[in-house]
């Protein structure tokens, strides 16, 4: 069950939505104004296998931007 990020275009809210495997992804909606015209994220990942740094430079930015 991963978690996945949002924006959305109504408010531009960012988000965290969990998704049970009963859940699809076009019933998201954002918890501030309820809004259905969300798009999904790309994430950064905090982690990689090994131990390793993930793409964030830990300041919530990525390294590649």
């Amino acid at each position: 069950m991963p978690i996945y990020e949002y924006e959305c275009r109504t408010c531009g809210n960012d988000f965290e939505k969990l998704l049970l495997s009963a859940e699809r992804e076009e019933e998201v909606t954002c918890p501030c104004c309820g809004g259905k015209d969300v798009r999904r994220r790309i994430s950064c990942a905090s982690t990689l296998s090994g131990g390793g740094r993930g793409l964030c430079d830990g300041s919530g930015g990525s390294r590649f931007s």
